[in-house]
């Protein structure tokens, strides 16, 4: 059993070294062309209105970079998926109240899996005239549309997973948003909407209207 517990502890902190040190070069790389012009924030779901640690975590990432420059503008992304709130404009409400000029933030509430965040969030940067794109997420997502991204895209699209140790002072920040505003009346999830099949092709990218 201790034999069983140390071999975990090992892994765990093996772990945690090589997601630094992967994040340490997505940051190294994207400085090379900082800041760049908008980072794509895929969104997450609120709960009873509120968000939880999960989102919290995007949401102040994205923060981050902009106030160190890495990035100009964030455009979050996400339709009502699973709760009724639109994800991508619950996002905002807390981006502006954390300092990001309302200017700097754009919004898509089409995306309701990853891939569309990157497809429908690509698109929409493009068409505001912006040249370089980012995905800016927790490192287990961008490693999976880093993969998405190299099979549909010809543009580079850089990718700058969280840094936890940057955000940690933050985390207990506790903000309300008006989540009423952010409701969608007549919502259905989408577990009652698709079924898994349909679901896991959009996982895949596979709904995505091109």
């Amino acid at each position: 059993m201790r034999v069983f517990v140390f071999l975990a502890i090992i892994l765990l902190v093996s772990s945690c070294i090589f997601l630094n040190s992967s994040q340490n070069k997505q940051l190294k790389k994207a400085v090379g062309v900082k800041p760049i012009d908008i980072a794509i924030v895929p969104g997450l779901p609120l709960y009873n209105g509120k968000w939880d640690t999960l989102l919290k975590t995007r949401i102040l990432w994205a923060k981050f970079l902009y106030k160190r420059g890495y990035v100009s503008n964030i455009l979050f992304s996400g339709n009502a998926v699973y709760t009724p709130w639109t994800e991508g404009p619950s996002m905002a409400l807390y981006a502006e109240q954390l300092g990001i000029p309302k200017e700097n933030i754009f919004i898509d509430t089409i995306a309701e899996h990853s891939t569309e965040n990157l497809f429908y969030g690509y698109q929409l940067a493009k068409q505001k005239g912006f040249r370089t794109v980012c995905v800016s997420s927790d490192p287990f997502q961008c490693r999976f549309l880093k993969k998405f991204a190299k099979k549909n895209f010809e543009d580079t699209i850089y990718f700058l997973p969280v840094n936890y140790d940057s955000i940690r002072n933050e985390m207990k920040i506790e903000l309300v948003i008006d989540s009423v505003a952010t409701k969608k009346h007549n919502f259905i999830p989408i577990e009652k909407r698709l079924n898994y099949r349909q679901r896991m092709k959009g996982t895949r990218g596979k709904n995505i209207s091109r």
